[in-house]
């Protein structure tokens, strides 16, 4: 199987980065398997919605708050 083309790029950048190279194999098959991950993530994100207004701090505390 191929490694991604994302594999050598991020080896080189943890490299000038942290100043480490990738230990074993099974370090780079972890740098392989984000492919998958970046991908699974992005589809999650796609389906994520946000409210359009926010609801305020100050508003969710005096609607919280007791009536004396």
């Amino acid at each position: 199987m191929m490694e991604p083309d994302l594999v050598v790029p991020t080896m080189e950048a943890i490299r000038r980065w942290a100043g480490v190279s990738v230990p074993n194999a099974a370090a780079r098959q972890g740098l392989a398997d984000m492919k998958g991950m970046i991908a699974e993530i992005e589809a999650v994100r796609a389906a994520m919605v946000f409210e359009d207004e926010p609801s305020s701090f100050e508003a969710a505390l005096a609607a919280l708050k007791e009536a004396p």
